[in-house]
């Protein structure tokens, strides 16, 4: 699969039939792409700030938003700690993204559970590719359980339980 099969899909799910708004994705995404990065899979969704759907795109390095040729919201892979799927009535499927640079909210996300499976594996290739050579069951290093305090900490601002503030704050005192 290239890119412009990739985008095409994700478009086609989200019912945008806009060629031109297609082909600024593909020019955005192909622009954007580093040496070594490949397409993974797509989707459609919306995020929260916007009406119309977009499209979701992973790539073997990062995740992107795109809508009507802005650019792409990225989040890099190995920063993603986790990826959840909750049902609404109002928002339907709703995928959260938390990872080390925020959380990441999109709503009426199609086939969610199955894009976020995708999104949790190609997170673990990549923070393994980061980590060449690290022994599975090594104990943690100082700056692994920086890491893992820090995600911690992620995930307390996604759910609500740290304002942002907070988060800053207590951020600083681990990194000193």
């Amino acid at each position: 699969m290239d890119w412009t099969d990739l985008i095409d899909t994700a478009f086609t799910v989200a019912g945008n039939t806009d060629r031109a708004n297609r082909a600024e994705a593909v020019r955005t995404v192909e622009a954007a792409v580093v040496d070594g990065e490949e397409p993974v899979a797509s989707t459609a969704g919306r995020h929260p700030d916007h009406f119309r759907k977009g499209v979701l795109v992973l790539t073997t390095h990062r995740l992107l938003f795109l809508k009507d040729g802005k650019p792409p919201v990225p989040v890099p892979l190995t920063a993603v700690t986790d990826a959840t799927v909750n049902r609404t009535k109002l928002n339907g499927e709703v995928l959260t993204v938390v990872a080390l640079t925020g959380s990441h909210r999109f709503e009426d996300v199609v086939k969610a559970d199955v894009f976020a499976e995708q999104l949790r594996e190609s997170a673990r290739l990549a923070r393994t590719v980061a980590a060449p050579g690290k022994p599975a069951a090594a104990a943690p290093s100082g700056g692994e359980q920086l890491v893992g305090q820090l995600e911690r900490l992620a995930a307390l601002r996604a759910s609500g339980a740290l304002t942002e503030d907070e988060f800053s704050r207590a951020k600083q005192r681990l990194i000193g």
